[in-house]
């Protein structure tokens, strides 16, 4: 019996039924359940790393204490012991070591797995004052931080009772001198807030005057102490005088 054309044979451009896929690979996850356990994964290592002493402090290091005894730092840091890093408040941390009176600045910071960096900056003396108890320091900021025995070559500020307005002034006029004439000064007299004196190492007398113009001043004082005389008059830098 003769084939009918078209009726059993397989037209052109018609595909064939894909065969269906094997049943068991419709088991396998999909993205979402594997982001799913990613997650969980990530939120078990968080809660271990956080709750249990996996990441406790173990080791504590100091930076650039030298006046300030690390034990002193340590004491005001305070790390609490078994206490996770991820746990630890490193600004309230910071603050405590900073009210050391001795310290300006304390940063905190973690260095995993196990340490806790302590970087200070201390206060320096730019001043000393003679008040109760000895010498009180001064640094560059005028507060007065400590009193000790000032170091050697720490100019004194005479100024009675050399109250917080004073020391400003004071430190202002020392700050604005050219280094090398910094170390030059023994004494800074502050009679008021508006007449401060030098006195040199060597004897000599500059007379500055107030806080302002300090620029001015202090680009004329230099060239001014190459004159012969003793007393040296900047307070008006417009019209300096030599005696």
């Amino acid at each position: 019996m003769p084939a009918w054309p078209g009726r059993f044979a397989a037209r052109p451009g018609r595909r064939r039924p894909r065969a269906p896929r094997p049943a068991g690979r419709r088991g396998l996850p999909g993205v979402p359940a594997r982001v799913a356990l990613g997650v969980a994964v990530l939120v078990a290592v968080v809660a271990v790393a956080y709750f249990t002493p996996v990441f406790a402090v173990r080791t504590v290091r100091v930076d650039g204490a030298a006046a300030v005894p690390e034990d002193q730092v340590r004491a005001e840091l305070g790390v609490p012991d078994g206490l996770s890093m991820l746990r630890i408040d490193t600004t309230a941390m910071a603050a405590r070591v900073a009210s050391i009176p001795k310290i300006s600045t304390a940063r905190v910071q973690r260095v995993f797995p196990s340490t806790v960096l302590v970087t200070v900056r201390e206060r320096t003396p730019v001043l000393w004052f003679t008040g109760p108890g000895g010498a009180h320091l001064v640094d560059a900021e005028s507060i007065e931080y400590a009193v000790e025995p000032a170091p050697a070559g720490v100019p004194e500020l005479a100024a009675a009772g050399a109250a917080p307005a004073i020391r400003r002034v004071a430190v202002t006029v020392l700050t604005a001198l050219p280094p090398a004439l910094t170390a030059e000064v023994a004494k800074v007299e502050a009679r008021s807030a508006s007449d401060i004196v030098l006195t040199l190492r060597d004897g000599r007398t500059v007379l500055w005057g107030g806080a302002g113009d300090a620029a001015r001043k202090a680009a004329v004082v230099g060239p001014l102490l190459t004159r012969e005389g003793t007393i040296f008059d900047v307070s008006s830098p417009n019209l300096v005088t030599v005696r």
